[in-house]
């Protein structure tokens, strides 16, 4: 349960399944990387049909409390990349739940 999969894997498997050379499809998996981050940076959200969407979230100046020492600092205001899964991907990650009971 606990395998990462790298970016040099999914180019691995894109190949062998559509019989594209490996480095062409490095070469478009690095400029969609590319274009969804400057979707992103121009505050668009990137729907990926049947998987999900990417959008960004403006988090406020909060307080934060060092759980060793118990001291409050502060965290500063910034954006967050958030990941909300399609229906598709939900059903499937659901069933899994069904397939281990």
């Amino acid at each position: 349960m606990n395998n990462t999969i790298t970016r040099a894997m999914l180019a691995d498997r894109a190949s062998d399944a559509t019989e594209i050379k490996h480095c062409d499809v490095c070469q478009i998996a690095q400029r969609m990387f590319e274009l969804v981050g400057s979707a992103l940076r121009e505050g668009d959200s990137v729907k990926l049909t049947g998987f999900g969407s990417l959008q960004i979230r403006s988090r406020a100046e909060r307080v934060g409390r060092n759980p060793r020492t118990g001291e409050e600092h502060r965290i500063a205001p910034r954006h967050a990349v958030i990941f909300i899964p399609g229906a598709r991907l939900r059903a499937a990650l659901d069933g899994m739940d069904q397939i281990r009971a």
